[in-house]
């Protein structure tokens, strides 16, 4: 064996490895949480301590901005057996029953005959959404303007041609139809808005196909594009419902709950008493709360209908 074959047949020298250097931990960032931090901070300080800060005046008798005692379910008692708030409960229903269908039902009208080649629509538009862009205060002066008893539009146009007037001020049915008609005219511009939006995702070749097998317009209205905006009618539905208990601005400047209490809504009945000349804070806390669990009973009943629908 000679020296060479010594050498391949000796095994290599083994290099010590040297250990590799100390990893540094990284910290994960939630980037998520620190991106929502300023909305939960702002829903924190304007929703969850308020509605805290309610539900603990709803147990006092409180009539200042200072320190109340306890009273226990006294406020609830009285609620039960209050009137006006049975009323204002009615008037409520009655304002949301009339409002949210005609609000969803025209702006999906408004929706389909913008959608088309409508010669001037892009000025139609504008006329339907401007309420929106506009503060609900002026909505509701405007609504004074038209609909004032004595030097109101609507009145001076039905003078001149010899039909009389209306008491919309004065008389509990009419003041409650110058509130919807005033409410539905602030709102249907955003129901057209987002039903613009959801037509654009509407398959063509449906309608088209629809067309070819002899559907009408209304045919394919009712069959292929209803249908097809059945999510964007439920979101505008549970909008409205919402919009429709919390109305406020509109009932408080034109007719401030009365004739009566013909107009009283649960938020107008809940400031009066919060803010008004009684200054009950704790009652008007205990109305405000049952309006709150009012909305999310309605909401969570229209959720679990979609539901079922969908599956």
């Amino acid at each position: 064996m000679t020296t060479d074959d010594v050498r391949l047949a000796a095994p290599a020298p083994t290099e010590t490895a040297e250990p590799p250097p100390p990893q540094r931990r990284r910290v994960r960032v939630p980037v998520g949480w620190l991106m929502v931090a300023p909305n939960l901070v702002l829903i924190g300080l304007f929703l969850l301590v308020p509605l805290v800060w309610a539900l603990i005046m709803s147990f006092q008798a409180k009539r200042s901005f200072g320190p109340g005692h306890w009273s226990g379910l006294e406020n609830l008692g009285r609620l039960l057996g209050d009137g006006v708030f049975w009323r204002a409960m009615l008037n409520t229903g009655i304002f949301t029953l009339a409002t949210v269908p005609l609000s969803v039902g025209i702006g999906l009208g408004l929706a389909l005959l913008m959608n088309d080649a409508l010669p001037g629509r892009g000025f139609f538009r504008t006329i339907v959404y401007l309420p929106i862009a506009v503060s609900t205060l002026v909505t509701s002066l405007v609504g004074l303007l038209l609909f004032d008893e004595t030097v109101g539009i609507v009145n001076g146009v039905l003078r001149d041609l010899g039909l009389g007037t209306v008491r919309w001020q004065s008389e509990g049915g009419w003041a409650m139809v110058t509130v919807a008609v005033m409410t539905l005219w602030s709102r249907i511009g955003f129901g057209m808005l987002v039903y613009l939006a959801a037509l654009q995702d509407v398959d063509k070749q449906v309608l088209e196909a629809a067309e070819v097998d002899g559907a009408g317009p209304f045919a394919r209205v009712r069959h292929v594009v209803v249908p097809w905006l059945r999510p964007t009618t439920f979101f505008l539905v549970v909008i409205n419902l919402i919009w429709s208990f919390q109305v406020f601005d509109i009932v408080y400047v034109m007719t401030n709950g009365g004739p009566g209490y013909s107009t009283t809504m649960l938020v107008t009945y809940a400031y009066d008493e919060g803010f008004g000349a009684a200054r009950n804070f704790g009652y008007g806390a205990t109305v405000g709360l049952v309006l709150f669990v009012l909305t999310l009973v309605v909401t969570a009943v229209q959720l679990a209908v979609n539901r079922r629908r969908e599956v």
